[in-house]
């Protein structure tokens, strides 16, 4: 039958349950409706569409008789057999049962994609993952109890044989989806009646010899068990009306999957397992608990040893309760838990909540998001009263902060509100964020700003080469919304920068080498003589022009100790050195081998400091000089205290000083100024004159005895006419 023959019948069935009327449809109308549409439809499981509808509206009814919910469950396959199903169900069951079914289909994509990945969900935090996933996607999240459904009547369907001829592969996978999905997510709901059967399902096709085993420990039938439940529940009852004790009694007795976690987990025989039944008591005030205690310990013999006092003692997470373990007159355990109200409420919905302590989780110091939402959710099973609108109950839950998206491979990828494909990108790989050139959204070309939903599914194309762009920052064009994909982005252009200035640099150590004619020399070596610790950052200091090109010509004037020698400190009592040397000592050592640094040339009384050099002793620099502040920067452990001997200029020492003068260029300018170094009695042993445009560039390089000698020379070559200025270099 096409889908346009379906619609026909659907519309002929509607025109006869009266759609002109403007109440939408209720769920026995639903079923009326698909019943023609659902004929010759199957699952992938084998299962008729139609007994499948009919079994999960079964389970949910008991749980809650909600129109709108049970509707839905009937019109779950509408989108598998019409051509525009929203249209569709619109007209007739209104925006409310619309939503839920689309949700629900979502929900159900969602667990196709999963399974058909060939890794599946494997370990806590992908299962975590989508549990949020799942969450995330519900704009009504009465939908999740409809996917539970589903999923319960799925595995109904498997254990009645009838799917004999179906894959047992697929079959095992969706046992196994239940177990870590969607069994753990009706724990933290709180409904139970779900998850016991969901856990035992799934544990009978996953593992069914461990399963057959446990239910062979099991001596008696589980209907046999709850009947000593209710027995048990309604003696209780009895003894507390009798002592007037207002309580609400429930009895929930232990699961095959159950029985076998905590055997395992425990390491225990089935024998000291004391908790097969259990009882839960719920009473108004604390001092009820301990009064109910004392008539349960009367009544019944207690096991010492199994006695929990979660009220005087609450645990780590605050859960409080009374825990005692009593027998009966067969000498069946039966396990008792007493409590409050307060604290029931507490445990089911607050931070001690049943599945916390039982799965492990973490205590949080505030509700998340997905909290708010299973706390919503379990107050909506438990209204009984009429059924507040969509937009009224979604007006109390918090909105989450986190969208979850698919790979094409069905991984869950948790990314923050806004997301583009470029943070999807670089959250799977680096790499892939920088060469990511496009992204398709549910198999659509999308642009690259475009800001992800949860539940899509996103591929990314990746260019061969290349990186990022620089517009990828600009928070106004939307490109990013993760810090940490901004970061990876200004990482990558801070390496580009950093190579660029590597390259540069190399040119201009060349560039200085050719023009000393020393090509031949290993930049790893000249790195090493100019204290740098590899030749990049040689290249970079040079490109930030961190050391004067001088420097380099002074390291190859002398020849490098060897390479794994230390710096040799020649270390002796004080005596006369030659000019210029002698008058520098070290302070704490009577004599260490010096030399003065040629890029400042330090004089008497300058303020210096001394820097350990390998091979060369200890170089010394006036406290001002760049090159100085630069090496303390970068290696602050080879600098050493230095001082001027008290001999000063007395014994003539003489020390090598740059002087720069800059003047206006005219006929005898170099004269005149040699003329009053001459009258200063200080020799010239140097001269460098460059002309530009008129103006002259001269550096002198000069023999003086103290600092304030050549300070009074300069002054006197300042007056000379057209110097500009006179200066030390």
């Amino acid at each position: 039958m096409t889908s346009t023959t379906r619609s026909d019948a659907a519309g002929a069935a509607t025109a006869s349950a009266g759609v002109g009327s403007a109440a939408p449809l209720d769920a026995s109308a639903a079923r009326e409706l698909v019943a023609a549409l659902y004929v010759d439809r199957r699952l992938r499981t084998g299962e008729p569409f139609l007994d499948h509808a009919d079994g999960m509206v079964g389970i949910v009814r008991p749980l809650r008789d909600d129109p709108d919910l049970l509707a839905a469950g009937y019109l779950f396959g509408t989108h598998d057999v019409l051509r525009e199903p929203e249209d569709w169900l619109r007209a007739r069951f209104g925006t409310a049962v619309t939503a839920l079914v689309g949700d629900l289909r979502q929900l159900m994509r969602l667990s196709e994609r999963t399974r058909i990945r060939n890794s599946n969900v494997k370990g806590d935090g992908d299962a975590e993952a989508l549990r949020r996933m799942l969450l995330a996607m519900c704009n009504d999240l009465r939908v999740v109890l409809l996917r539970l459904a589903s999923r319960l009547q799925t595995l109904r369907w498997y254990s009645t044989g009838k799917e004999a001829g179906g894959d047992p592969e697929v079959r095992e996978r969706i046992a196994r989806e239940t177990l870590e999905l969607y069994a753990p997510l009706a724990n933290r709901l709180g409904i139970w009646q779900l998850k016991w059967e969901l856990e035992d399902l799934a544990f009978r096709f996953i593992e069914p010899q461990t399963y057959k085993q446990v239910a062979r420990l099991l001596d008696e039938k589980r209907v046999e068990r709850e009947g000593f439940i209710e027995q048990a529940q309604q003696a209780l009852s009895d003894l507390l009306a009798q002592a007037g004790v207002r309580a609400e009694i429930s009895g929930r007795p232990k699961h095959i999957y159950s029985i076998w976690s905590k055997m395992r987990a425990k390491h225990l025989a089935f024998e000291e397992l004391f908790d097969v039944r259990a009882l839960r008591v719920i009473v108004d005030e604390v001092a009820q608990c301990y009064q109910v205690l004392s008539l349960v310990h009367q009544r019944f013999s207690p096991v010492s040893s199994e006695f929990d006092d979660y009220i005087a003692r609450p645990k780590a997470n605050g859960y409080q309760s009374l825990h005692t373990v009593v027998l009966d007159g067969a000498g069946r355990p039966l396990e008792i838990q007493i409590r409050t109200r307060q604290m029931h409420a507490l445990a089911e919905l607050g931070v001690a909540a049943h599945w916390r302590y039982k799965e492990g989780a973490p205590r949080e110091k505030g509700a998340s998001a997905d909290d708010v939402r299973v706390a919503w959710l379990r107050q909506l099973l438990a209204w009984r009263a009429d059924v507040e609108t969509p937009q009224a109950a979604q007006a109390g839950v918090q909105r989450d902060d986190r969208i979850y998206v698919l790979t094409p491979q069905a991984r869950v990828v948790e990314l923050p509100q806004g997301a583009t494909a470029i943070d999807f990108a670089y959250l799977l790989h680096t790499e892939l964020g920088h060469r990511c050139r496009g992204a398709k959204v549910d198999g659509a070309m999308v642009p690259l700003s475009t800001p992800l939903a949860t539940g899509q599914t996103v591929e990314v194309i990746t260019a061969k080469t290349g990186g990022p762009s620089r517009d990828w920052l600009n928070p106004e064009l939307g490109f990013l919304a993760s810090p940490r994909s901004r970061a990876k982005v200004r990482a990558w252009f801070n390496a580009l920068e950093t190579e660029q200035a590597i390259a540069a640099g190399r040119e201009i150590v060349d560039r200085e080498l050719a023009r000393l004619g020393r090509t031949a020399v290993k930049l790893d070596d000249l790195a090493r003589r100019l204290g740098f610790a590899s030749v990049d950052e040689l290249c970079v200091a040079a490109t930030k022009e961190e050391f004067s090109l001088r420097s380099i010509e002074q390291a190859l004037s002398t020849a490098p100790a060897a390479a794994d020698e230390p710096p040799p400190l020649m270390l002796g009592k004080s005596r006369a050195l030659p000019a210029g040397k002698g008058q520098v000592l070290v302070v704490g050592v009577d004599a260490l081998l010096t030399n003065l640094a040629r890029c400042c040339r330090p004089v008497p009384p300058d303020e210096i400091v001394g820097f350990v050099t390998r091979g060369k002793g200890v170089s010394i620099h006036r406290a001002a000089c760049a090159n100085a502040q630069s090496l303390a920067q970068r290696q602050p452990e080879r600098l050493i205290d230095v001082a001027w001997g008290a001999a000063g200029s007395a014994d003539g020492a003489l020390y090598p000083v740059d002087v720069v003068v800059l003047a206006q260029d005219r006929q005898g300018l170099l004269r005149d100024i040699s003329e009053v170094f001459a009258r200063e009695k200080l020799n010239v042993v140097g001269v460098n004159t460059v002309t530009l445009r008129g103006e002259a560039q001269m550096q002198f390089t000069l023999e003086v005895g103290d600092a304030a000698r050549l300070r009074a020379a300069l002054a006197h070559v300042a007056e000379v006419r057209g110097v500009v200025a006179a200066r030390r270099r």
